[in-house]
């Protein structure tokens, strides 16, 4: 068992980092990679015909894992379990289910990841001490979502190891195209912004996801990068470290924070949930699907 999460410690300082949102595309793409993932949104997923309200569930979902406290954080992991045993289906000629053990530990790698990869491209990497107690604290987060016990690696190192054997497996599927025409072509969140500034936002994140990608799993799916590409990506991380990084984690994290925290007090209040945010929230029995 490691530390309890709380103020200070190693997955309270990075879990909820905002440079971990410069990921969104990466962790999405890693995620979907995985053949029964991919099963899974393609057949129960909503976020093409409304992926913002996706986004939120699914941000309000996470930070209650690290910012939620205990009994908040296994509310919400026996919520997505009883979700998701409804998410079944066929694939290439075999049943799948959102529960299959191997698929399921796969997703939480990847969230495991997210914060690591975000300090290394536009922050400091994380020290030894930082990492272990890190992954030592999201294995108990893993574990508390049902995650088995031999599904996650027993430190660091191994982690990637298995990480990198898994993404050495993946290459392109009709749900990833999916995904990158989504990407490329959502509608504005809010009628209000002007298209001439929205039409950057697809640009950008394709290019965050090509910069932010395994290079190897990059090549496979087809998407370009050049020289000048990475020299354009590293002025840009440059950037976001400078600015960034003298920043306190408890202003990098708030906005995690304080989402977390009201989550948790939503779980009584599942009808306001639905109305501020769209679906089912924290403490609905029953849960819409896309969450």
């Amino acid at each position: 068992m490691a530390r309890p999460i709380v103020r200070g410690t190693a997955a309270w300082k990075y879990f909820g980092d905002f440079r971990d949102a410069l990921l969104a595309g990466q962790v999405l793409v890693l995620q979907v990679a995985h053949p029964v993932v991919a099963a899974g949104v393609r057949d129960h997923s909503d976020y093409t015909s409304d992926p913002w309200t996706r986004l939120m569930r699914t941000g309000a979902s996470l930070s209650i894992y690290v910012y939620g406290g205990a009994s908040g954080a296994r509310f919400e992991a026996a919520r997505l379990r009883a979700l998701h045993r409804s998410f079944t289906g066929v694939a290439s000629g075999r049943r799948y289910s959102a529960l299959d053990p191997l698929a399921y530990a796969w997703v939480h790698a990847t969230l495991v990841k997210v914060p690591v990869d975000a300090q290394r491209f536009f922050g400091r990497p994380l020290s030894s001490s930082d990492l272990e107690e890190y992954y030592a604290q999201m294995c108990d987060v893993g574990r508390m979502l049902g995650v088995r016990s031999q599904d996650l690696p027993p430190d660091w190192a191994a982690f990637e190891r298995y990480y990198d054997s898994m993404v050495a497996g993946f290459s392109g599927n009709p749900t990833l195209d999916e995904l990158f025409e989504t990407i490329r072509t959502v509608r504005k969140p809010v009628r209000w912004l002007p298209d001439s500034w929205w039409r950057w936002h697809g640009r950008i994140q394709m290019f965050l996801l090509r910069a932010t990608l395994p290079p190897a799993l990059r090549d496979r799916l087809g998407l370009q990068w050049t020289s000048r590409d990475e020299r354009r990506f590293r002025r840009f991380a440059s950037a976001v470290r400078l600015a960034a990084t003298p920043i306190p984690a408890r202003v990098r994290t708030v906005h995690m924070r304080w989402i977390g925290k009201l989550n948790v007090r939503l779980r009584a209040h599942p009808k306001v949930y639905e109305r501020l945010i769209g679906g089912n929230g924290p403490g609905s029995a029953s849960p819409s699907p896309g969450d």
